[in-house]
């Protein structure tokens, strides 16, 4: 029986603070990736950590798990713990699932990934880097769009991240700063519809990017608010932007789209050297070009994105999450029996 440990972060913003929402929606899938594995015949256990590792460690010598099913997204009071858990593991030749260190060091630099992606010839709006005050002059069309760099799940965005004038991106620029530190990412805003490109790599083939059927942020035209996925859209149920910001899976694009987004998805998956499961978000606009805003390596699990994608196929959660823990384990030096491991069924998908 393949022993599994589901790492997760243990929450530390208490419930009041205004980014707790992302930091506590990963608790969720703990909770149904557990059961699917426990189900599937893995003998797994959970572990939360937060601002000490330790745990971690005696975790691992104690239990000398087969491999990791990695949900820790960080402490947000730690930099790049993120990616110090993921290189820890790699360290103590633990192989895990999800993107490897690398890559998620990449996925919390909107700065680097911008650059690759324009080195790279991939579709990205234009953009400019501040360091520090003062703000360069804007010599790109308008509206901008101002974001902190090295914060993800749409921290730092909100109605006034997007900027029509100079004197507004200085102001806004300013704040960023003050608020989140250096760099700041500045962005010619793109308008038009906003997709979500999940990737996963189907069983048997490790490196080979699929990807799923798209899902869209489907903005309801609202007087006086920008067309904008921000953190109260995202997070905050009892918001009017959170109502007028659904999000619709799966979407289907004409067959040469498609084939266009499907090209620059992999492509995307490929830079950035993810591995078992990654999104990228991505807009087009009014003349059907995409523009790829961000990569998500290790997106959330349980989006509807991703789950409905995958349904939409013909899978199921179950298999997913299944099948995610199998090709950790398949990277174990040492080999590891399987034979007793089968998909259920029902656990968290309605049957």
């Amino acid at each position: 029986m393949p022993r599994i440990l589901v790492l997760h972060n243990e929450p530390v913003l208490p419930a009041d603070h205004p980014d707790a929402g992302s930091e506590h929606d990963i608790l969720d899938t703990v909770h149904d990736a557990f059961n699917i594995l426990v189900a599937a015949g893995f003998d797994a256990v959970k572990l939360g950590v937060s601002t000490d590792p330790q745990p971690l460690l005696n975790e691992i010598k104690r239990f000398r798990p087969d491999a990791v099913f990695n949900l820790f997204e960080g402490v947000p009071t730690i930099a790049d713990s993120e990616v110090a858990v993921a290189a820890l593991l790699e360290w103590l030749g633990v192989p895990f699932t999800g993107c490897p260190s690398a890559s998620l060091g990449l996925g919390r630099d909107k700065v680097r990934v911008k650059h690759l992606l324009a080195a790279a010839g991939l579709p990205t709006a234009e953009y400019a880097i501040v360091e520090e005050l003062p703000a360069p002059t804007w010599s790109h069309e308008w509206p901008a769009i101002v974001k902190p760099a090295t914060q993800d799940a749409s921290v730092g965005i909100d109605q006034k991240s997007v900027v029509t004038s100079q004197d507004e991106l200085d102001e806004r620029v300013q704040a960023v700063l003050e608020k989140y530190g250096p760099p700041v990412l500045i962005e010619r805003f793109i308008a038009g519809r906003e997709f979500h490109v999940n990737i996963i790599e189907e069983p048997g083939k490790p490196g080979v990017p699929f990807v799923l059927p798209i899902a869209e942020i489907a903005f309801e035209p609202t007087p006086g608010r920008w067309s904008v996925y921000t953190f109260t859209a995202k997070w905050d149920e009892n918001s009017d932007e959170y109502r007028t910001s659904p999000l619709k899976a799966p979407v289907f694009l004409p067959d040469d789209d498609f084939a266009r987004l499907k090209q620059i998805a992999e492509r995307c998956y490929r830079l950035l050297r993810c591995r078992d499961y990654a999104r990228i978000d991505v807009r087009m606009d009014a003349n059907g070009r995409f523009y790829v805003l961000e990569m998500n390596p290790n997106p959330y699990l349980n989006s509807l994105a991703l789950v409905n994608a995958v349904m939409h196929l013909g899978g199921t959660h179950e298999k997913l999450i299944t099948e995610i823990a199998l090709a950790a384990v398949a990277r174990n030096p040492n080999p590891v029996s399987t034979s007793n491991i089968n998909v259920p069924v029902g656990v968290v998908t309605a049957v």
